[in-house]
């Protein structure tokens, strides 16, 4: 008889699922943060800073973006190095989806390599006053 065939494993993994703030943004959006075609309102800058440290300065950061009409915020979290990724990088979407985040933020997008490519992160806050912010 002959030996069963195995199935090769898949070239490309299925990537996980993306977090609830992916799906947000219509095309518009997604084509020009794609392109760098969007100027950040506020550049945050969390690398080289402690987890408990960076948390604190994102959160201090988006709130006060929030409540003056920011949408745009670049963070730049660094990527980490080859043998280890980089840990703030690596927390960013749950920090998001902390209570006091959660119903302001739109979306999370990686960032144009103009503006730091895999080391940065947009993150597209909602229109000040609508309802979800109210929250």
């Amino acid at each position: 008889p002959a030996a069963p065939i195995a199935a090769r494993p898949p070239r490309n993994p299925p990537k996980a699922p993306p977090p609830a703030t992916a799906a947000t943004l219509d095309g518009t959006w997604d084509r020009r943060l794609s392109r760098g075609a969007v100027v950040p309102d506020r550049v945050i800058d969390l690398h080289n800073h402690h987890l408990d440290a960076a948390h604190q300065r994102l959160s201090d950061t988006l709130l006060l973006a929030a409540e003056t009409g920011d949408r745009v915020i670049l963070v730049v979290t660094g990527k980490g190095r080859s043998d280890r990724p980089g840990r703030i990088r690596a927390e960013l979407a749950h920090w998001l989806e902390h209570p006091a985040l959660r119903g302001r933020v739109a979306a999370l997008r990686p960032a144009h390599q103009r503006h730091g490519g895999g080391g940065a992160f947009y993150i597209i806050l909602k229109k000040l006053g609508s309802a979800a912010t109210m929250a």
